[in-house]
């Protein structure tokens, strides 16, 4: 059960940060609300009560998003299930979509937010790997004298540890900025023991480019999370399609020695077992989506239209 002294919920960024600034120890800020009551019921922390809990849902500042050139600001109240009724989030996050229907059921897309399934920072979190694909970076905010003040930290440097971050007292996430990659095909794969409504024990995200002619990989993209303390690129294996004729056999080529990265304290040998096939179907389904399927000859290239 979670109760709580006193309830805050600002409209305004300024309001927001003023709210947070004046936090006592153990309060708490939500978005969505939808990890903080699983955290607090029976059998996860027991009954929690916190001083003051400031729900920024209806900060107006933190609606919508904009595209500047090859850019993409989303803000800090984009919600998963915008991934899957927006066309143009569709068409700019090739992989979210995918993520955004593992990540929950319809209600909890509804409510959870991308920015705070990031600052949750959970080495499983679905929303981190998509977005490492779109070099993302967190737009924070915070009072500094009087004057509102903000700074942005690559993704990759934002999430410290498990449930870590470099989020500063008294600071605020404000947006998400990420690349926009129109064309890409998307593909997410995640195992657990359902569907939804699961933590990931791995999940992969890919996005995939290719030559106009289909046979060759112009760009790859690959993260991964749930298989040590935070979600990661694999640079390796995206350098080794760059340029490379689409076939399975480049493919698995990539996906080999994937399995090293598994570094968890727990479950490793079966994480090792399943990586390299998570991350080739990742490829394949991101190849399918681009409207590239791969099909497979018996030399495993890529067969002629």
């Amino acid at each position: 059960m979670l109760s709580y002294d006193a309830y805050r919920r600002p409209r305004t960024l300024t309001e927001a940060l003023d709210a947070v600034a004046a936090l006592p120890p153990g309060a708490r800020v939500i978005a969505g609300g939808t990890d903080i009551l699983p955290w607090a019921r029976e059998g996860r922390a027991g009954d929690v009560h916190v001083p003051v809990l400031v729900d920024v849902s209806g900060v107006a500042e933190f609606r919508g998003w904009t595209r500047a050139g090859g850019r993409v600001r989303l803000g800090a109240a984009t919600v998963f299930q915008d991934f899957l009724t927006d066309a143009g989030l569709r068409r700019l996050f090739p992989a979210m979509p995918f993520c955004a229907i593992w990540f929950a059921d319809d209600q909890i897309r509804e409510q959870a937010t991308l920015a705070g399934n990031l600052v949750n920072a959970s080495p499983a979190a679905d929303g981190t790997p998509p977005m490492l694909l779109h070099g993302a970076e967190v737009e924070m905010a915070r009072r500094v004298d009087g004057a509102v003040v903000h700074r942005t930290v690559r993704l990759a440097d934002f999430v410290t540890g498990p449930g870590r971050t470099a989020l500063r007292p008294g600071e605020l996430v404000t947006a998400v900025i990420a690349d926009a990659l129109p064309g890409y095909g998307g593909a997410f794969e995640k195992v657990g023991q359902r569907r939804s409504l699961v933590i990931s024990r791995i999940c992969v995200a890919a996005a995939v480019r290719v030559s106009a002619d289909g046979r060759r990989f112009d760009d790859v993209r690959l993260a991964i999370g749930g298989v040590g303390p935070v979600p990661e690129r694999l640079g390796e294996a995206e350098a080794r399609l760059a340029g490379k004729p689409v076939t399975a056999a480049t493919i698995a080529a990539a996906a080999s020695g994937t399995a090293a990265r598994v570094a968890s304290r727990s479950k490793v040998e079966y994480r090792r077992a399943v990586v390299e096939g998570f991350v080739a179907a990742a490829i394949a389904d991101a190849l399918a989506d681009a409207g590239h399927p791969l099909a497979v000859g018996t030399t495993g290239e890529k067969a002629d239209a």
